[in-house]
């Protein structure tokens, strides 16, 4: 047993592709990338689209694409995470865990940014951070609370901090650069909690709406 694949824990957390290499083998992961990749994947799957990995929504974020092709490599379900629909995701992997009638593992990897395209060097995202907490914090509340340290900080902070997620995704290195580019309203709309309810999953390199019993 490695000390860092948080393998004793049911829900883990990690950063990007190196993250979710070094954790455990998981069921489930869910790939959080809150400014745009994974926001952008479920308001489309809400609307009633599928969105393939090498579709349009690849250009708008290179790190949530390549973590959740590397997720769907290791066999995992693997889900588009974000602070609009946390409630969502954690409820459908409740759900998934009832079809399996069995403990399910979880890992919630938060993508991070990418400190240029050309680089692997990936920064902390606050945006990130808040809403893979928020999935966290999420399932906590429906019992799914056997969590890993790291993902407790994730889940606990985002919980203290529910109520500056706008401001906190505005002020954020990859909200500024998106209010720079004109975008303040997706920014606006990405940073507001359980808007939809909505869940997508990854299949054959296709995101889609989830539908469970």
């Amino acid at each position: 047993m490695s000390f860092d694949d948080q393998s004793t824990y049911q829900v883990r957390a990690e950063w990007g592709v190196a993250g979710l290499r070094r954790l455990a083998p998981a069921d489930i992961v869910i790939v959080v990338d809150a400014l745009r990749f994974t926001t952008t994947v479920t308001d489309r799957v809400a609307a009633g689209d599928v969105v393939p990995l090498d579709d349009d929504a690849f250009a708008v974020s290179i790190n949530g694409a390549v973590v959740a092709a590397a997720a769907a490599d290791t066999g995992a379900i693997v889900l588009a995470g974000s602070l609009r629909n946390a409630k969502a995701v954690a409820d459908a992997v409740l759900a998934i865990q009832h079809e399996r009638a069995a403990r399910t593992s979880i890992a919630v990897i938060a993508c991070g940014e990418r400190v240029s395209r050309d680089s692997a060097e990936v920064r902390f995202a606050v945006e990130d951070q808040l809403a893979a907490g928020a999935i966290i914090s999420a399932l906590s509340d429906l019992g799914i609370d056997h969590t890993s340290p790291d993902a407790a900080v994730m889940g606990e902070g985002a919980r203290a901090l529910s109520r500056a997620c706008v401001h906190l995704f505005l002020a954020s290195a990859s909200g500024r650069e998106l209010v720079e580019m004109g975008r303040r309203d997706e920014v606006v709309s990405a940073a507001t909690r359980d808007a939809i309810d909505a869940v997508a999953i990854l299949r054959d390199g296709v995101f889609e709406a989830l539908v469970t019993n």
